[in-house]
């Protein structure tokens, strides 16, 4: 299926990610999104947070059908740019994020952004949202919560020098995440981070 841009321009998955990858986390072997949909699905049945994957709206310009009870969808386009993966509501806070996964060991690649992402970034920040970008090191099986205001700083730099995030920058910078049961992602731990080192907001609360 061939999927468009508003622009025109044909939709190509970032060279890190050309699909979701499954990986072992905890010994369960799903995907970063499963895993994040289930921890949320955990976050809110118990009362600590209500937070969704955004959903992105796509216009069908070409759908085949083969059966009468089976549509395949050849050709689409998104109606509008996609944001972030996911936003939601934890204790007051409006949380804002991104999911991303990479094999590289030693670095993580800004190209796995784009334009409209790293600007809204700006304009949630600017309101004083919680904003982050879960990263997945997928062949060293690790996890972390980076600030997006991390992300920033390196996009902006991007421009005349390195092209990625090292991983030492990542480490000193962002809060790892330990694997465990319920939830299998615990991304809160590294939000109570953020809000007590007020490094995921402009201003705080």
């Amino acid at each position: 299926m061939v999927i468009h841009y508003p622009n025109g321009k044909a939709y190509q998955a970032p060279a890190q990610s050309t699909a979701p990858s499954r990986v072992e986390y905890g010994g369960r072997g799903m995907t970063l999104e499963q895993e994040l949909n289930a921890s949320n699905d955990y976050y809110r049945v118990t009362g600590r947070a209500v937070v969704y994957k955004k959903p992105i709206p796509i216009q069908l310009v070409k759908v085949d059908y083969p059966k009468r009870s089976q549509a395949v969808i050849r050709e689409a386009y998104f109606k509008t740019p996609s944001t972030t993966d996911y936003n939601g509501v934890y204790q007051g806070y409006y949380l804002d994020f991104e999911a991303k996964e990479t094999k590289n060991k030693a670095s993580f690649p800004l190209s796995n952004f784009h334009d409209h992402q790293i600007r809204h970034f700006k304009e949630c920040l600017a309101q004083q949202g919680i904003c982050f970008v879960v990263i997945r090191f997928a062949t060293l099986h690790r996890l972390f919560v980076l600030p997006a205001s991390v992300v920033l700083t390196a996009w902006s730099a991007s421009t005349t020098g390195r092209k990625s995030i090292p991983l030492r920058q990542i480490e000193a910078a962002g809060f790892e995440l330990q694997p465990q049961l319920q939830p299998v992602v615990p991304y809160l731990d590294g939000v109570d981070w953020l809000i007590q080192t007020k490094v995921g907001t402009t201003h705080g609360k």
